[in-house]
Order: C-alpha cells, then structure tokens, then sequence
C-alpha cells in the first residue's frame, strides 16, 4: 500500500523546473551584440553562447531581428529605471536635465557598451520593410514629453516644437556623451556644460 502511495504522490508532484532558457538567451544575446554588433551576431551564436542547441532560441523568438529589439526594449527599461529612481518632484529645468544626464552616464557605467549596441537599431528592417522605431528616436520623444511637462509648469519656454526639440536634446547628449567619452572629459564637467547650455535655450 505504502507503495502504490509513493507512486501516486511523485506522480502527483509538478515538473520539475526546466532552466529558464530564455533568461539565458536574453543574456547571452545582449553579450554578443554588446561585443560584436547585431550584424556579426547570427541565431546560432546566441544559442551556443547560451548552452543551448540551436532550436530552444526559435521557441522564443521568430528570427534574430525579434530578440534584437527584445534586448533594446530591455535596455531601455533599465534606463528608464535610472531616471525614474533620481527623479524627484518640482525639480527645477536645470535640476531635470541633470538629474537626466547622471542618470545616463551611472547607466553606461554600470552596463559598459549596451546603450551603444542598442542604439544602432535604426538598421534593423523587418520582412515587409518597416523599419522599426529608433531607440534614439524614441528617447528623443520621451523628452519632448519631458518639456511639454516643464513648459505646462512654467519652467521651459513654449514657443518651440517640442518634437523637434526633444529629438535635438537627445542629439546633444548622444554626441556630447561620446565625445566625453573619447576625449576623457570629466563627468562632472560634461553634465555641468551641456545643462547650463540646454537650461539657456529653453528657459521661458
């Protein structure tokens, strides 16, 4: 009887948990693109990279394009973390912007070459030719929400497109961040010029 118990009980008990292969291609994958780019980086890579065969990386993604913009999406949450946690109520325009960059920079610090990697995704064209949104295209429409906000306070100018200027206020921190970067400029110096420059042109 005790038996035909413990029979029943395994048989009761629920599966045990595969490794979370996706997790894993989700980590390998960010690695290769980190390191080689999305062009040099094939299904095949992700999956031995992963330790995984070949078919486990089609169970979660259609094709390599699909895990690419997974790992952008991915990216930029995490950055969208950093901004949110230094964010703080009533900050002034100066004290936005700012806060933003140091953001941007504790960010790269901490993930070295991700948000290079991500931002080529202009490149990335899907079967039908629909190119997919940019992820600098889209940080560039978060600020432009970011000076609707500050110009409904008060706090920025409102005689602009702000379509228009947060795409231009991403330009300026994209080229101004990989300048400080080649050049070895000091962060400290990087953030202090471009928000007082920022602060002048958008101050009411």
């Amino acid at each position: 009887m005790s038996s035909i118990s413990n029979v029943k009980s395994i048989a009761d008990r629920p599966p045990r948990r595969k490794p979370e292969s996706l997790s894993k291609l989700k980590k390998a994958a960010r690695k290769l693109f980190v390191e080689r780019g999305y062009h040099a980086t094939r299904p095949q890579d992700i999956a031995r990279e992963a330790g995984l065969g070949h078919g486990t990386f089609y169970l979660h993604y259609p094709d390599k394009r699909a895990c690419f913009l997974a790992f952008v999406d991915d990216a930029r949450e995490e950055l969208d973390g950093y901004l949110t946690a230094r964010r703080r109520p009533g900050q002034t325009l100066e004290q936005m912007i700012a806060t933003a960059l140091y953001a941007i920079f504790e960010y790269s610090e901490a993930h070295p070459g991700v948000l290079n990697a991500a931002m080529t995704d202009e490149a990335i064209i899907d079967a039908e030719g629909v190119a997919a949104k940019p992820l600098l295209q889209r940080w560039g429409e978060d600020w432009a929400n970011m000076l609707r906000e500050a110009v409904r306070d008060g706090r920025a100018a409102k005689n602009y497109d702000a379509d228009i200027i947060g795409q231009a206020i991403l330009g300026a921190i994209h080229q101004t961040a990989s300048e400080g970067y080649r050049s070895g400029r000091n962060r400290e110096s990087v953030v202090k010029n471009l928000t007082r420059f920022l602060v002048r042109a958008l101050a009411p």
